[in-house]
């Protein structure tokens, strides 16, 4: 057994219960895995989820294993947990647990991993492929054109007043290809209501531009973006409780799982799909990475031919 899935199997089966977090991440064994992973900024990376901690009062009662692997993923990404900065967060769920003896259900406190969409651009940035990708409020006036099949149209010159009438992801590869995808306010909250079982609290109540953002920007690479291996872990660990960082166990606590192997192909398809010149079709050809993928490239070829 590696030194890494000894410092896992520590930390998930022999953490007393009632373990303070400040004393489960003052550990050798957890403060040795965090070295493993960060080298000289885990100290400080150890005190700022401390801090997180600290300060919300759920947060310190949740199950300690299910903080510490949420920082696990957050350590893996190379994301920082801190609030104030919007790249990641670590929040406080109530899980289902059982049911007592008159037949209700019980809760516990457990840690969910959740991704800003700061996070999601960093990652995006990072692969490699992308020449520029971001999100934006959008208010009255600057929408000009609203067309899900043609794209949408902006005025940013229109002065911004008043609270937004949505929101706004874009980028641009670095192959030509380019993609926006835009939601009204009211689409937002539908998507948060549907989506989240935490949307009349937590993030979305005290920060609703911020998740607003992170969803239009997760739905648009999700839908139409490659997808690096960093972006595929942030993907299936997002809003999730993370039962084993390692091995990407995790509990959908909100959402259930995007499937990644088809969710690709029909990505692809998408692109496929948007390209309405051969010219725009090649750009894709690079990006073509299984039979399906070749198979819906030749066909749109053939169309356009």
């Amino acid at each position: 057994m590696t030194k890494t899935n000894t410092a896992v199997q520590t930390a998930q089966n022999q953490t007393p219960e009632k373990i303070k977090p400040k004393e489960f991440f003052h550990r050798d064994d957890v403060k040795a895995k965090f070295t493993e992973l960060m080298g000289k900024r885990s100290n400080v990376y150890i005190t700022s989820i401390l801090q997180v901690v600290a300060q919300n009062k759920q947060l310190a009662e949740a199950d300690v294993n299910s903080i510490y692997q949420a920082a696990m993923i957050a350590a893996t990404l190379d994301l920082p947990i801190n609030n104030n900065l919007g790249f990641a967060y670590i929040i406080p769920y109530g899980q289902k647990d059982g049911m007592d003896e008159q037949g209700r259900d019980k809760y516990k406190q457990v840690a969910q991993f959740q991704l800003g969409y700061k996070g999601f651009i960093q990652l995006a940035q990072r692969s490699g492929q992308f020449k520029t990708i971001s999100a934006t409020p959008i208010y009255s006036g600057q929408l000009v054109a609203e067309n899900p099949l043609t794209g949408f149209e902006f005025d940013f010159k229109v002065k911004s007043e008043g609270d937004p009438i949505g929101y706004a992801a874009y980028f641009k590869l670095l192959n030509g290809f380019e993609k926006t995808l835009y939601m009204s306010v009211e689409d937002v909250r539908k998507h948060g209501t549907r989506y989240s079982k935490t949307f009349k609290f937590g993030t979305w109540k005290t920060d609703f531009e911020a998740m607003a953002l992170k969803t239009v920007t997760k739905l648009l690479l999700s839908k139409f973006a490659p997808l690096s291996i960093e972006m595929q872990k942030a993907v299936t660990t997002d809003q999730a409780v993370i039962n084993n960082a390692e091995t990407e166990d995790v509990t959908y606590a909100d959402v259930e799982p995007l499937q990644l192997e088809n969710k690709e192909n029909e990505r692809f398809a998408l692109m496929v799909d948007d390209c309405k010149t051969i010219e725009e079709l090649k750009k894709l050809e690079s990006a073509i990475s299984n039979d399906v993928q070749a198979d819906l490239y030749n066909q749109q070829l053939n169309a356009l031919s």
